[in-house]
């Protein structure tokens, strides 16, 4: 999965977890990350952007932080509902 919409750019000024962050949040946005299903895990993050799993982890934090999803424990991070 990789269109204009999920080029990261290592060399750019804007942090890779925020790069990353970014690309869920439209995800979530559009409707394609759907409420209540989960957020890719931090492997599929991995190796979908080529980012360490410490910027992975950043990114699905940062999303935990905005409201825009929520920990279950023993089960993984899901997409709140709106």
């Amino acid at each position: 999965m990789c269109d204009r919409h999920t080029v990261i750019d290592f060399e750019g000024p804007v942090p890779l977890y925020q790069q990353v962050a970014g690309i869920l949040r439209g995800r979530i946005e559009s409707g394609t990350l759907v409420p209540d299903r989960p957020v890719p895990s931090i492997t599929s993050l991995v190796q979908e952007f080529g980012v360490a799993r410490g910027t992975a982890r950043k990114a699905v934090h940062l999303l935990i932080d905005e409201g825009l999803a929520y920990v279950v424990i023993g089960r993984g991070v899901y997409v709140t509902r709106k």
